[in-house]
């Protein structure tokens, strides 16, 4: 059982870190469009965060295996989140802000595995599936309140006010690491939870996570899901505003809907992940990915369309505990957890820069419906490779549904 100062810190952790993460979205880009920059060197600058974090995420997953105090990691990334909001305040040069946004890169693929590994040391492998949806509860808590916050600061106080404040949320955030101590964690539970020196002496190496067939084939049902699923809304939303014209209603509506659903949601389905099993909830998450795709193209109103993305809400609670659950699974032997978890992570990367493009393409040659059908097949084939050939990892099932090479 985790302390209940330790369940707090978890808790605020979460929620600040949700917070300070909603700046780099959408305020990013009205920022520089209000101090004057073209869409082209907006784009620019959001390519090279992308490509960073598609560069930096195996380098600082491999990081966090090799960092015992998590504390420690989780505050640095931190502080490199507040200064890179810093550094935006100043009238905002083509230098500052692409170093800015390489920092923020490079601090949240450092981020996201240390938390994980923080969750796991601090409640046990068997705890593990139903703190991670309690995590995900309190991140989309803070995102809400962040876009709150920030709309009424962008709103009211001068440009550059917003990353001024996301500089300081970042001190609550410091602040609830003081809630652990080096004794709150659950002995001997997961490898991930040793201490480096003692995984170096073993004979497990960081590439052995590539053994367990379950993980590449995991990786690539992740990187087929974000293909398909990250040109969705953003498709769904564009083909609005040409048949209706522009509606921020709707766009905050479709965006806050899921993190809703996540909110409430997170904590049953961990709960479920540990006592049905993780197979289940994936064909959960990825089945409502095509369904959603197939609704887009059938009633494509703006009320419709938010109705819908309650589906988006349930695939992400299903994924923002599957990933780092499922890479605890197949990590029981080796412990490099940050490092499977970072593959995962890069894979969703792969998939949804590569969404976009291609959802573009097939929407301007032959219309929204012909791209929203494509983009359903390709969750339709991911949901098919989930059912015929995933096994299932929870902990204790019999080797007969599980390949071989992973540990029971």
């Amino acid at each position: 059982m985790i302390p209940l100062r330790c369940q707090v810190g978890l808790n605020g952790l979460n929620f600040f870190t949700g917070a300070i993460q909603t700046a780099f979205g959408p305020f990013f880009t009205v920022y520089l469009t209000t101090m004057g920059w073209s869409q082209v060197d907006i784009g620019f600058v959001l390519s090279v965060g992308t490509a960073s974090a598609l560069i930096f995420q195996l380098p600082a997953a491999a990081i966090v295996d090799f960092i015992h105090l998590k504390r420690f990691a989780i505050a640095n990334c931190l502080l490199m989140l507040g200064l890179s909001a810093l550094m935006l305040v100043p009238m905002p040069t083509p230098a500052g802000v692409l170093l800015a946004r390489v920092l923020h890169a490079f601090a949240s693929c450092l981020l996201a595995p240390a938390i994980a590994s923080l969750t796991l040391q601090l409640c046990g492998h068997d705890a593990f599936s139903e703190r991670l949806g309690i995590n995900g509860r309190y991140a989309s808590l803070g995102s809400a309140f962040g876009a709150a916050l920030l709309g009424a600061v962008a709103t009211y106080l001068p440009q550059g006010a917003v990353f001024v404040v996301t500089t300081l949320l970042t001190i609550p955030a410091l602040l609830t690491l003081a809630t652990f101590r080096v004794r709150d964690h659950v002995v001997n539970d997961h490898p991930a939870t040793h201490h480096p020196d003692v995984r170096k002496q073993s004979e497990h190496r960081p590439l052995d996570i590539i053994r367990e067939p379950a993980l590449p084939l995991f990786a690539v049902c992740v990187m087929l899901f974000y293909l398909a699923n990250a040109a969705m809304l953003p498709l769904a939303l564009n083909e609005l505003a040409k048949r209706d014209g522009p509606s921020g209603f709707v766009v905050s509506a479709a965006i806050i809907v899921p993190q809703v659903v996540v909110a409430l949601c997170s904590p049953w389905v961990g709960r479920l992940a540990q006592s049905m099993g993780r197979k289940p909830i994936l064909l959960l998450g990825f089945a409502a990915l095509p369904l959603r795709g197939l609704l887009f193209v059938a009633v494509p109103d703006a009320v419709p369309l938010v109705a819908i993305q309650l589906l988006d809400g349930v695939s992400a609670t299903v994924f923002g505990l599957t990933m780092p659950l499922i890479a605890a699974d197949l990590t029981q032997r080796n412990g490099y957890l940050n490092l499977a978890m970072g593959s995962f992570l890069l894979a969703a990367g792969l998939g949804a820069t590569a969404s976009t493009t291609a959802a573009g393409w097939l929407a301007d040659e032959f219309g929204a419906s012909v791209a929203f059908l494509g983009l359903a097949l390709i969750g339709a084939v991911a949901l098919l490779l989930v059912w015929r050939l995933m096994p299932e990892t929870r902990p204790g099932k019999p080797l007969t549904q599980r390949p071989a090479t992973v540990a029971a």
